[in-house]
C-alpha cells in the first residue's frame, strides 16, 4: 500500500515539475516574440494565475520611484496604468523597497503594512504572495499573487514565482534595449 501511495506521490511531482517547465518555456517564448510589453505582460499575469490557481494576479512596475499597476488576471481592469503607489505604501511597496518575497498564508489585509485601495476587489483576498522584479540587480517593480481563500504557498510556489520575476525583469531589460535600439536606429 505505502508503494502505491509513494508511486502516486512521485508521479504528481513529475507532473508539477513539468507544469513548470511548461509555464517557464511560455513565458520565455514569449521573451522572444515581438509583441507589444502590454500583451506580454497581460499573458505572464494570466500564465501565473492558472499555474498557481490564483485568483488574482498584478504586475507592478517601477516608474519615477512609484509603482505602477500595468498587468492584470482580472480582464479589463480599469485600474491597469492608473494606480500608482509609493514605494513606502502597502505590501507591494514592502517588496519592492525591500526587495524581498512575502508570503502571507490569511488575513493579508489584518498585515500592518497592508493598504487599502476603494477600488481594488484585490484587497479582500486572504493570501497574497509577492515577489520583487528584478533585472540587472535593480528592481523592476513587483508581482502579486491573491488567493480569496487561506493558502500556504509551498517552498516550490515561491521559487517559481521568484524565477517569473526574474524572467519579467529579463523582459523589461530586453523591452527597454529594443526600445533604445529603436530610437538610436531611426
Amino acid at each position: 500500500m505505502r508503494a502505491v501511495s509513494r508511486t502516486r506521490d512521485l508521479e504528481a511531482r513529475l507532473e508539477r515539475a513539468e507544469q513548470q517547465v511548461q509555464l517557464f518555456q511560455r513565458v520565455s517564448r514569449l521573451m522572444a516574440r515581438h509583441l507589444e510589453l502590454n500583451e506580454v505582460l497581460r499573458e505572464v499575469v494570466g500564465s501565473i494565475r492558472d499555474f498557481l490557481q490564483s485568483d488574482s494576479c498584478l504586475i507592478y512596475l517601477e516608474e519615477g520611484g512609484e509603482l505602477v499597476l500595468l498587468a492584470s488576471s482580472e480582464p479589463g481592469d480599469k485600474n491597469v496604468g492608473r494606480l500608482h503607489l509609493r514605494l513606502s505604501e502597502g505590501l507591494t511597496g514592502w517588496v519592492a523597497r525591500e526587495r524581498r518575497i512575502l508570503a502571507i498564508s490569511r488575513e493579508a489585509y489584518s498585515d500592518p503594512r497592508f493598504k487599502f485601495f476603494k477600488d481594488l476587489p484585490q484587497d479582500r483576498f486572504e493570501a497574497f504572495l509577492s515577489v520583487p522584479i528584478i533585472s540587472q540587480n535593480k528592481v523592476m517593480g513587483v508581482i502579486n499573487v491573491q488567493h480569496r481563500e487561506p493558502r500556504t504557498h509551498s517552498g516550490s510556489d515561491i521559487e517559481v514565482l521568484s524565477t517569473l520575476g526574474e524572467q519579467v525583469g529579463c523582459l523589461l531589460a530586453l523591452s527597454a534595449r529594443y526600445a533604445h535600439h529603436s530610437v538610436v536606429s531611426a
